[in-house]
């Protein structure tokens, strides 16, 4: 496996080692000891997994309290994944990092608690698997704003995105709930 940081030092891309042959493929997509060795120390207690169709943008997602961890990877079709650094005290606040993860790659994304999260659907359709490290609670549930001017994320496509009303009326960073 190699671990590789990002622009956000934080976030980590992940390229797990696959063993292939003729028969198909194998490759772990987590192992506890494997990951802690590479600085990922994290207990995962819930796994998610959706399906979306093109242009179905997910997010920006986090939790203000009972912030998670994500370690997220596509097992079909392919997304532009970004997170975006909402820890006041980080010399990166406000930052995101983008990059597409696709099924045929197998790379991961690590993203620490402390970051909005979300990914648009670039192929026909996209299974997305995540790892979370602490419970979904909606009450703390919060959303930014995907298309707030002052992220400058450059999302992939020219047609406006199919979004969840709850993602539609995102926060603007300037207004956000934000860790410390």
């Amino acid at each position: 496996m190699r671990v590789e940081p990002t622009a956000l030092r934080d976030v980590l891309l992940i390229e797990p080692k696959v063993f292939g042959d003729a028969r198909g493929f194998f490759f772990e997509s987590w192992n506890r000891r494997a990951f802690a060795a590479a600085g990922i120390d994290a207990e995962f207690v819930q796994d998610n997994h959706s399906r979306s169709h093109r242009g179905v943008l997910r997010g920006l997602h986090y939790q203000i309290e009972h912030a998670q961890g994500k370690l997220v990877r596509v097992i079909e079709g392919e997304v532009f994944d970004v997170a975006v650094d909402l820890r006041r005290s980080s010399p990166t606040f406000g930052r995101h990092v983008a990059i597409n993860l696709s099924a045929r790659d197998r790379r991961m994304l690590y993203i620490p608690p402390g970051f909005a999260h979300g990914f648009l659907v670039v192929s026909e359709s996209a299974d997305f698997l995540y790892k979370t490290t602490d419970y979904w609670y909606p009450e703390h549930e919060r959303t930014l704003l995907w298309n707030d001017g002052a992220l400058a994320i450059a999302w992939p496509g020219d047609m406006a995105p199919t979004l969840a009303p709850k993602d539609a009326a995102g926060t603007p960073l300037a207004a956000a709930d934000v860790y410390r």
